[in-house]
């Protein structure tokens, strides 16, 4: 008996999972000033001045803040240029990025 072939496709599973979110942290320190920390904000992290005040006012009172949250290769890449610009300028300012829960 022949087999007879079916018009009928399998479906694939065309879904793609979505990347994995971290998030970049301030942490408050007694050294780094506070218009270095809104000029880091507003320049790698594209905040607006008020936000990036606002940021930075939290940093100070809670002694960190989570500052964005991007794919893994952004929050590296972003938290590695503000770590640059702080050395750079003399600031011990700590800037980690962490998984997003």
């Amino acid at each position: 008996m022949a087999k007879q072939e079916s018009s009928v496709k399998e479906r694939q599973r065309t879904d793609l999972d979505e990347p994995r979110q971290f998030k970049v942290i301030f942490h408050n320190d007694d050294f780094t000033t506070y218009e270095f920390v809104v000029k880091v904000l507003m320049v790698v992290f594209f905040k607006s001045k008020s936000e990036a005040e606002r940021l930075t006012v939290e940093v100070d009172r809670k002694k960190l803040a989570t500052v964005g949250i991007y794919s893994h290769d952004v929050a590296v890449s972003k938290t590695e240029k503000a770590t640059k610009m702080a050395r750079a300028e003399g600031f011990p300012l700590r800037i980690t990025c962490e998984p997003l829960d």
